[in-house]
């Protein structure tokens, strides 16, 4: 959030949103990575939802991850797959230059980390759904 006063020194607030990559989108009501896209949506965040299953999201397709779609401007990427289903896309993850990953609990991986980490990349071991629910995304 960005407060400002103009200059009449009234305040004027302003929600800063976060292009998110939701990696492991599901059309699943009951997966976590559904309920985040409901949640970033709702909040006002432009998804970008990747994963393997066709399918919609909150108006927005389901882009096949194992396409490796070209993609711009990504502030986060949260993660949906498990640590086993990641190496395949360690390269496409980082050459997004994302300001963050975030690792879901289940997702978390140290050798991703790593690499992240030589590139620049802030990693969180948190839970998006929480980040948003604290107000500390």
């Amino acid at each position: 959030m960005l407060v400002l006063l103009d200059q009449n020194a009234e305040v004027q607030v302003f929600e800063m949103t976060k292009k998110t990559a939701i990696i492991g989108a599901s059309i699943n009501t009951n997966r976590y990575a559904y309920i985040a896209a409901e949640r970033l949506t709702s909040l006002n965040h432009e998804i970008i939802p990747l994963g393997v299953k066709k399918g919609e999201v909150f108006g927005k397709k389901i882009l096949d991850i194992k396409e490796k779609p070209y993609l711009q401007d990504i502030d986060t990427i949260t993660l949906y797959i498990g640590p086993t289903h990641q190496p395949p896309y360690y390269d496409y993850l980082l050459s997004l230059k994302p300001n963050r990953i975030i690792f879901n609990p289940g997702t978390e991986n140290k050798e991703l980390v790593e690499l992240a980490a030589q590139n620049n990349i802030e990693t969180v071991y948190g839970c998006t759904l929480v980040m948003l629910s604290i107000g500390n995304y």
